[in-house]
């Protein structure tokens, strides 16, 4: 997956003169900022991130980005509506792509005696053995 930049609007509040700038890399989240004296930049690893919550006004998104690890959100605002949503489906799809694959294929059902998950055609319980 190449890497994506969403640049925040000048239009708003603390992005005047350096926009903030959020990057979506095929490993990680990063949020750069500039100050007339410094640059900052946080970055969260796709495999860390708990949650990506938009928060949308009239015109402009917010977006927190929250880790599992325990660290201080990354959080960004004045952002387009669909720059946000863009975000969050880059970071879905890279954490979708890294889930392990099913182990057991096929349709599934509840034991009636033990509760276990089973095969939709099994005729024994594999955990009780009791027929069903």
């Amino acid at each position: 997956m190449p890497s994506e930049s969403f640049v925040a609007s000048r239009l708003t509040s603390g992005n005047r003169l350096f926009p903030t700038v959020v990057e979506v890399t095929d490993s990680a989240v990063i949020r750069r900022r500039r100050t007339l004296f410094s640059r900052s930049e946080e970055s969260i690893h796709l495999q860390r991130i708990a949650s990506v919550r938009i928060e949308t006004g009239l015109i402009w998104s917010d977006l927190i980005i929250e880790s599992t690890g325990g660290s201080d959100p990354i959080t960004s605002h004045g952002h387009h509506k669909a720059d946000a949503v863009r975000i969050r489906d880059l970071v879905t799809a890279a954490q979708t792509a890294h889930l392990p694959a099913a182990t057991e294929a096929g349709p599934s059902r509840a034991c009636p005696f033990c509760a276990e998950t089973i095969k939709l055609t099994a005729r024994v319980c594999r955990f009780c053995n009791r027929e069903v």
